[in-house]
């Protein structure tokens, strides 16, 4: 120990000392001579076995980690409180480094070589003690002149001038050990192209010539030509570079006036390596073309006096391109009976529909798009000669009923085998002007379609007409209506009329008004009625409970054109709550408003009770003032037999009792019922 020596004051042994993360790690400190070690702990404070005595003090840290401090401090005081009287250290919880991951090598040029690789996790050791890589060629036997720089990840280059077969060793080091990755290479299978540059081209409406240089003069490359779709969608051409000073490639099939986004990357042909970095993305737009296929048009025709009002639509239909910056249409129009000069009109791009008024002759009107180059071929329809029949189907308000779903609105027909495709048009805001008129074009062996818009919304009726058309001549075929969704009505009939007697109520009221927009197809009535003071149980009636418990009796009246029901088995003289309902394929609206009535007193109880209470007191009065009469009449003296004039003969008796003598009068039959009767007599 040191207790003997002149030291200034305390020591701690080992006074700095490299820990590696896991291990133990003990620690003495020795006081001056009569002094007495008070305090050995450490900063931040860790879990230890600590045993002090006298003069010496011993820690102890089992399996010791990293803290988030760069290091722990040691410190020991003795029993004094001088400044001599303490001391401390420090030391440093670390790792070995990791081995170097993804180590190799390549070059650019066959002379500069860079070798790259991942600097693996973090030592937790910084500064001098942080790792310190260095690089060492074996078939040399030399240490590689580069500087080492890591970020995301290490790099290191040098010159190797003309060698061409290398062995690289790549050693990483610090205080707690050390770790090497090796990479063994011909220089001439690991070139890494330089990206390509200074990128130009040459076009015409449907090919694109691409050029462009490259640095690695002398190496025969193999390139990759990557091209950005309008549509998004990514194209790869190949093509092969020889030792020119540039290379190019075609790209053909191409849209006419079309942005394309262009970019190239190359590799080795010869024991390809890796592709080098993309060049430069270089957007490219080809040359303008003639318009290709044609307008999908479609027209509204109007009668008016003396002729017709033609509004004709035009849009872009899917296999439609304009080809060029500049896109106008024009219309032509002429009659086919007499070969009268065609007139014509054009619009600017902005323009999707026209009106033109013609008379009743057959008409030809065709539209084209032009740009800075040509016409497109033209769009035709063919208006037939006017005989009313269409104008009077276009004018009939005899629609069938459709269906709508999640997705839109069902459409079917009759298909015919004499029509070459079908047309539905409908308009997306039927209320407004204009109502975005829209129309929709299929094969000839279809027979339904979910038309579908995203302005369809529900309670809103929408109507469709159907077409069939045969070279370019369209006949309307059926008409539908329907809607997305129906809705409750907007409002409930107004009760005009209510007929009261004691024990029924008549309701009459207005046709559901049809001349504002309706929210669904009217399906019928609903009729409610309940006594105010309690609950409905009338007969034929079925129940329905309100949100607030109370039940209703309810009457369906299943004829949307029935406009008077009459509410039957009404109690007389009481108060009586009703209303009456409309109700569409979407319901009815909620019950809020009642009409109030009360049923007039029963006039024939009033009879019956004048029958049965005044009737038999006049019967009572008679009665008791013919009181004798009555007795006599209804309650006669029972006449006794001595007193009869039958019995007037000569008195013979049995007891008290006359008898009849056989001699004292001649009877018509004589019977004896029984012999033991007549043994009696």
């Amino acid at each position: 120990g040191l207790d003997t020596s002149n030291n200034s004051g305390p020591q701690i042994f080992p006074d700095e000392k490299i820990v590696e993360e896991g291990s133990d790690i003990t620690l003495c400190c020795i006081g001056r001579k009569g002094q007495i070690i008070k305090e050995f702990f450490l900063v931040p404070a860790v879990d230890v076995f600590n045993r002090t005595n006298s003069q010496v003090g011993l820690l102890t840290v089992k399996n010791v980690a990293h803290q988030e401090v760069p290091h722990i401090t040691v410190y020991c005081q003795e029993s004094c409180n001088e400044e001599q009287c303490y001391d401390h250290a420090v030391f440093f919880v670390g790792k070995p480094p990791d081995t170097p991951k993804d180590f190799s090598c390549q070059t650019q040029d066959m002379k500069i070589v860079t070798c790259t690789w991942s600097q693996g996790g973090d030592t937790y050791l910084y500064g001098r003690h942080s790792p310190k890589y260095t690089l060492s060629e074996e078939f040399s036997q030399k240490t590689v002149p580069c500087t080492v720089s890591c970020s995301e990840q290490c790099s290191c280059s040098w010159d190797i001038g003309q060698q061409r077969i290398c062995n690289i060793t790549v050693t990483v080091e610090n205080p707690l050990g050390k770790r090497t990755a090796t990479d063994v290479f011909d220089v001439t299978h690991r070139i890494h192209p330089a990206a390509p540059f200074q990128l130009w081209e040459e076009c015409t409406d449907t090919e694109i010539t691409l050029y462009w240089k490259h640095r690695n003069k002398g190496v025969e490359l193999f390139c990759q030509t990557e091209v950005l779709q309008p549509n998004g969608k990514v194209e790869l051409h190949n093509s092969s570079d020889t030792h020119l000073h540039y290379a190019s490639v075609t790209l053909g099939g191409l849209q006419p006036y079309t942005e394309y986004i262009a970019r190239v990357r190359c590799g080795t042909a010869k024991h390809f390596w890796r592709w080098s970095e993309w060049s430069e993305a270089r957007t490219i737009q080809t040359k303008e073309a003639t318009p290709s296929g044609k307008l999908d048009i479609w027209r509204e025709i109007t009668p008016v006096l003396g002729g017709r009002n033609v509004t004709l639509f035009w849009k872009q239909a899917p296999s439609f391109r304009a080809n060029g910056r500049s896109i106008s249409y024009e219309v032509t129009w002429e009659k086919l009976e007499d070969g009268s000069k065609p007139e014509s009109i054009s619009f600017s791009s902005v323009r999707n529909s026209t009106r033109i008024s013609i008379d009743n002759h057959s008409y030809r009107i065709s539209i084209m798009a032009k740009n800075n180059v040509n016409y497109s071929l033209p769009s035709v329809l063919i208006i037939p000669r006017a005989t009313g029949t269409e104008e009077e189907l276009s004018g009939s308000e005899l629609k069938e009923q459709v269906n709508g779903t999640d997705d839109g609105i069902f459409i079917s027909w009759e298909p015919k085998h004499i029509y070459d495709s079908y047309i539905i048009d409908w308009c997306n805001f039927p209320m407004s002007q204009p109502c975005d008129f829209q129309w929709k074009r299929f094969g000839p062996n279809t027979s339904s379609a979910l038309i579908s818009s995203a302005a369809f919304v529900p309670g809103v009726r929408y109507n469709f007409h159907i077409y069939g058309s045969v070279a370019n001549r369209a006949s309307l075929l059926e008409k539908k209506t329907g809607y997305l969704r129906e809705l409750p009505p907007q409002c409930d009939p107004s009760v005009e009329k209510i007929e009261l007697t004691f024990n029924a109520v008549t309701l009459s009221w207005d046709s559901y008004p049809t001349n504002e927009p309706q929210s669904g197809f009217l399906r019928g009535y609903h009729v409610y009625v309940s006594p105010i003071q309690e609950d409905c149980s009338l007969k034929e009636s079925k129940k329905h409970i309100l949100p607030d418990d109370s039940v209703l009796c309810k009457y369906t009246i299943e004829n949307p054109e029935e406009k008077r029901y009459t509410v039957k088995h009404l109690l007389s003289n009481t108060k009586y709550k009703l209303v009456v309902k409309a109700y569409t394929g979407g319901g009815e609206t909620p019950i809020v408003n009642f009409i109030y009535i009360d049923t007039p007193f029963n006039s024939n109880m009033l009879y019956l009770l004048v029958l049965l209470v005044l009737v038999p007191s006049l019967v009572a009065a008679i009665c008791h003032w013919k009181m004798k009469w009555v007795k006599e009449c209804c309650c006669p003296v029972i006449p006794s037999p001595n007193k009869s004039k039958v019995l007037s003969f000569k008195e013979f008796k049995i007891g008290s009792e006359k008898v009849l003598k056989i001699s004292d009068c001649t009877p018509d039959v004589l019977a004896v019922d029984s012999k033991a009767e007549a043994q009696k007599l």
